[in-house]
């Protein structure tokens, strides 16, 4: 959730034939896959007393060190101070994993001067949220959320992602298609959701949830954060509706605090001019506040995965999907794997469904989902060394698939033996 830069410009008014037109240019680049990148958001803390919050002024000075490092990837901060990495693209697995395990170890190291560590959690366990930057994209974005409860500013501040970016797929059909790439991003993604969940705690107690941030996500505005259709024959044309009928979350303006109205879809402003008429920058800004389990953003954002823990527990998630996406025979056997999913999910959206409620509450606990996990994890084990990856990588998704798939667990599961261990010692 980079915050985009504001740019009102001066171009004419948007017509709803141009919106859509430009929606469906800018959101799915067909071809071959080629390109793999990876978002990684972190908290900070401090590691001698992880509860504690990180105040504003340690924060900025800790942010303004680490822009003084050559990255390669964009460094940004999310409200509640949570860091954000943003790979470049790569052309290959390993080309990806090295540039940004490069770039972490940087950030690392800077950090450690600054008494600072990063923690990957999917929903921070331990603090309340809070906004610490005072931005007016953030501050609408609060105004808008906590018109529907806390769960927004929860989303904002308190939330961790691992957001795998693949290439959209080809115009025909076959394994790289479109149409099914899109599909399969919406069934499989429950079961990198059951998987790799990572947030069960919140205020340092058991929320109910394996994926606490899943939770989060599926209570919040459902005009932006569900997914759209995806069993069309079209997802292009899917896409654009949903985006033209997504609320307006804010309009811009130069001076002031942004205008946030209440029930305005983007098409209901397009054809009324209420405010001001919007523009092409409108929109795109816009498409940058729509937030379901995969958006289209001319590839494929894969945003449903918990932060994961430890020093390299990032490289799984992106390895795997990676794997079972741009391996031609592993994404065959994945398709297969996840389409009696569909019956489970039934007709509603992700992550609102039974399926994706069902990964985010029990994780690989449910027996379903386990199964389907052990049969996509052996799928992407297998595909790995087609792909090039390093006997490192490689050996990272085997140990987590020995450690918690094949025994149907998650990272949640290892965080709660923990809480209990430390509940019964007490």
């Amino acid at each position: 959730m980079p915050a985009t830069s504001h740019h009102m410009g001066t171009s004419e008014p948007i017509t709803e034939t141009t919106a859509e037109d430009h929606i469906q240019g800018i959101c799915f680049k067909t071809g071959p896959p080629r390109h793999i990148g990876v978002e990684l958001e972190w908290f900070l803390h401090d590691p001698h007393d992880p509860a504690r919050p990180v105040g504003p002024a340690r924060l900025t000075a800790a942010v303004d060190g680490l822009r003084t490092l050559f990255l390669r990837s964009r460094l940004t901060s999310e409200p509640g101070g949570q860091l954000e990495l943003s790979s470049l693209p790569a052309t290959s697995l390993t080309a990806c994993v090295n540039a940004a395990a490069a770039d972490l170890d940087s950030v690392r190291h800077r950090l450690r001067q600054d008494g600072l560590a990063l923690a990957g959690h999917g929903h921070d366990p331990w603090r309340r949220p809070r906004r610490l930057l005072d931005e007016p994209r953030y501050a609408a974005m609060e105004t808008y959320f906590d018109r529907s409860g806390p769960a927004g500013r929860s989303m904002m501040c308190s939330t961790a992602s691992v957001q795998v970016c693949l290439d959209s797929g080809t115009a025909e059909p076959g394994p790289f298609g479109l149409g099914r790439r899109w599909l399969l991003a919406h069934l499989l993604g429950a079961v990198l959701v059951a998987a790799f969940a990572n947030s069960p705690l919140s205020g340092g107690r058991p929320t109910g949830w394996k994926s606490t941030r899943q939770a989060v996500w599926a209570a919040l505005d459902p005009g932006r954060t569900l997914a759209p259709e995806t069993t069309g024959p079209d997802p292009r044309a899917a896409w654009t509706a949903y985006a033209l009928d997504a609320p307006v979350l804010c309009i811009r303006g130069d001076e002031g605090p942004w205008t946030v109205p209440e029930g305005l879809t983007f098409r209901q402003w397009i054809r009324s001019g209420v405010h001001r008429p919007p523009t092409t920058a409108d929109l795109d800004y816009h498409l940058s506040t729509l937030f379901p389990p995969v958006r289209p953003r001319g590839y494929l954002e894969l945003r449903m995965i918990d932060a994961q823990s430890g020093r390299d527990g990032w490289i799984v998630p992106l390895a795997v999907a990676t794997a079972l996406f741009d391996d031609a025979a592993a994404s065959e056997i994945a398709y297969r794997a996840v389409k009696p999913l569909a019956d489970a999910a039934g007709p509603g959206p992700a992550p609102r469904n039974p399926l994706w409620r069902r990964a985010a509450r029990h994780a690989l606990a449910d027996p379903e989902l386990h199964a389907t996990a052990v049969t996509c994890f052996a799928a992407a084990r297998e595909a790995l060394p087609r792909l090039g990856a390093s006997d490192a990588v490689q050996a990272a998704v085997a140990d987590f698939t020995e450690r918690f798939v094949l025994r149907g667990r998650c990272p949640a599961d290892d965080l709660l033996d923990a809480f209990q261990r430390k509940e019964s010692h007490s």
